[in-house]
């Protein structure tokens, strides 16, 4: 049994304090809570209605959760208490501890060591709700309503799971888990439990960041092994945010990719608003994750349809057009006057017949499709709304005879009135206030259901951003060297001798000063020279000192495209690999894609796939493609040198070039831990 199955499905419930104790047993109340609630107070002889204990030794017996809502000092004294009597959890309500710095982190470490091994949920935590059982530790008024099986929810945020709580959505909540401070218990904890409860269908979070990724990712192949999806809407910013100045890349990527990489990998579906994380999971909750991303929209406006198709174009989505046999069965159905697309206007002529609305959707939805959307506005209150529902009871009995999941929309969500929303959920179907809102919920759905598995993520350790050392082209040259990452040959050499050292090397040179970051915008590179003239002039042109160091190397003539490749330590994530389109415009354009090591040759190509530049890969206008073998290679060996180098913080490679013929990287910088 999990140390928090008892949390989950209390049968006893104790609360220690006054006002907040007393509104979580009415909640309890208000929930139907059938199990026993015991409040401790040292002076009232009763709260809501029950008599009190006047301290944790006087009561009946060991509660499998108790609310602790009584100052911080005292907190530590009431959760040792409880331990010593062997209750299950506790949840700390007080604040004042490690999240205001000074004497209150003392008092967060002194809180956990009462606890023992007994779980504790905060501090500065809202609380904790059990819709399955009625059980609410929870200070305040809430909205859930008891179901047997249900969504569960993790935030960081009191007032957002309060919120939660109080939204109108036909989407069962089964529980809501606040965590606070995170002392003892944190969200790689609760959603360990969660996922082994057999009354939540799905779990979403809220979070700002996590405190331990290896445990976080574990229980995530737990959650996709036992098919149930996690989704998560993060917020904030965090010391990982903090930039690594030299290179390119720590201007375009950071925390927020590293952690959206994350999640694309572990199977999370991350979204970027509230609404969005509700109506995904409502979607989940009651579909699952749908087989494909075959969709088909029908509606009685071509507007809508347009509406539809437009907003689907940027998504990860399939709206197939309907083959000739499948289009007619369709056109039977149908006004002579009514083209038949995908997605559909059936347009008004059989509105308000049942019959014919039932035969077309039937005959729509009778195909190669993983979902169908019904576009529907309901008219306002107090309007007359009989035309609108034989249109709703055709398309549940469509999906019903299909045996095609169906999503019913409403363009605007004060157009999705609440009975609607039942009779929906009733017929099995899902109802979704948007047209976005239901795209982006599907292509979640389409996403989970055609999840797989990935190798461990690589393990990464933290580094003092003070203590950083940066190697240059020769040294970071010579780290990819040691990783049979193919790079120029080349000379360095003092900027007196620079001209004589030409002559070592066959055709045109590259002249580079060594020590400078970005060679380009500082005027400190010259490329393609050709003879002792060009060179001296290059140099002269620099300005350099005759006892600075500069690098002579072969020039490579014949790259099809310059990339960016980069491996950077982002802990607690992991090594984010990134590529892009790269030379001097790499900022500009913006053109990458990230991943987490480890990866495969697959995964690469894949990525490399995604990128807006891929056409010139394949070989753009005229020019040959690249090799994309050698290309592959050269990225697995520049990921590979963080397996050599245990100091490594971050290797930027730009260019590797791209070439007919193999690949080779000809400028890279590094960053180390001094």
């Amino acid at each position: 049994m999990h140390r928090l199955a008892r949390l989950l499905a209390p049968t006893s419930i104790a609360v220690v304090g006054g006002r907040q104790a007393e509104l979580a047993m009415q909640q309890c109340l208000a929930l139907g809570f059938e199990g026993e609630l015991w409040p401790v107070h040292p002076t009232r002889s009763e709260l809501a209605g029950h008599a009190t204990a006047p301290s944790i030794a006087e009561l009946p017996g060991s509660p499998d959760a108790a609310l602790v809502a009584v100052n911080r000092h005292e907190t530590i004294e009431v959760v040792a208490a409880l331990a010593a009597i062997g209750a299950g959890a506790a949840v700390c309500y007080a604040s004042g501890f490690a999240e205001v710095g000074g004497v209150g982190i003392d008092l967060q470490t002194d809180l956990v060591a009462a606890a023992g091994p007994m779980p504790v949920l905060g501090p500065n935590c809202y609380g904790t709700v059990a819709a399955t059982v009625g059980a609410a530790l929870w200070p305040d008024q809430q909205g859930l309503r008891r179901c047997r099986r249900g969504v569960a929810f993790v935030t960081q945020s009191g007032n957002i799971a309060l919120n939660l709580t109080m939204q109108s959505r036909r989407m069962p909540i089964s529980h809501v888990l606040t965590v606070g401070n995170q002392a003892d218990v944190g969200i790689e904890e609760c959603i360990e439990a969660l996922v082994g409860d057999p009354s939540v269908s799905a779990i979403g979070l809220h979070m700002e960041a996590l405190g331990d990724v290896p445990r976080f990712e574990a229980v995530c192949r737990r959650a996709s092994e036992a098919d149930v999806p996690v989704v998560v809407l993060k917020t904030g910013s965090s010391t990982l945010g903090a930039r690594i100045a030299v290179s390119h890349t720590s201007s375009m990527v950071g925390d927020a990719t590293a952690y959206r990489v994350l999640f694309e990998r572990l199977g999370v579906r991350q979204v970027e608003s509230i609404p969005e994380l509700l109506d995904t999971l409502a979607v989940l909750d009651r579909l699952g994750g749908i087989p494909g991303r075959r969709l088909v929209s029908m509606s009685c406006s071509g507007g809508e349809a347009s509406v539809v198709a437009d907003r689907a174009e940027s998504m990860d989505l399939d709206f197939p057009a309907f083959d000739e046999g499948h289009g007619a069965r369709i056109a039977g159905t149908l006004s002579e006057l009514v083209s038949v697309s995908n997605p559909l206007d059936y347009h008004t002529f059989i509105w308000g017949d049942p019959g014919r609305l039932r035969a077309t959707f039937t005959a729509v939805m009778d195909g190669p499709l993983d979902a169908a959307m019904l576009v529907l506005d309901f008219p306002s209150a107090g309007l007359d709304d009989s035309g609108w529902w034989p249109t709703l009871g055709a398309f549940a009995e469509a999906s019903r005879a299909t045996g095609v999941p169906g999503v019913v929309v409403a363009s605007m969500a004060e157009n999705l009135p609440p009975e609607v929303e039942a009779a929906t959920d009733e017929a099995g179907m899902v109802a979704i206030r948007g047209i976005g809102e239901a795209l982006r919920a599907l292509e979640a759905s389409a996403w989970w259901g055609s999840r797989r598995t990935r190798s461990p993520l690589l393990a990464v350790e933290p580094f003092d951003r003070d203590g950083l050392r940066t190697l240059y082209e020769v040294e970071a040259g010579g780290l990819l060297e040691a990783a049979g990452v193919p790079v120029p040959r080349g000379f360095v050499v003092p900027a007196v001798d620079a001209v004589a050292a030409c002559g070592s090397l066959a055709g045109r040179v590259v002249v580079k000063a060594i020590g400078t970051a970005h060679k380009t915008e500082a005027g400190r590179v010259a490329v393609g020279l050709a003879g002792a003239s060009e060179v001296g002039a290059a140099l002269d042109a620099m300005d350099l000192a005759d006892d600075a160091e500069v690098l002579v190397e072969d020039f490579v003539d014949d790259a099809v495209v310059e990339l960016l490749v980069s491996i950077r330590r982002e802990p607690p994530v992991g090594w984010l690999l990134t590529l892009g389109i790269g030379g001097t415009l790499v900022e500009l354009l913006g053109d990458t894609t990230s991943l987490l090591l480890p990866v495969d040759a697959a995964e690469v190509i894949f990525a490399l796939r995604s990128l807006a530049g891929w056409p010139l890969i394949e070989g753009h206008r005229g020019k040959p493609p690249a090799d994309l073998d050698a290309l592959v290679a050269t990225i697995l060996g520049i990921a590979g040198v963080v397996e050599m180098r245990p100091d490594l913080v971050e290797l930027e490679c730009n260019p590797v070039l791209a070439r007919p013929v193999g690949a080779i990287t000809v400028d890279a910088l590094a960053t180390v831990v001094d």
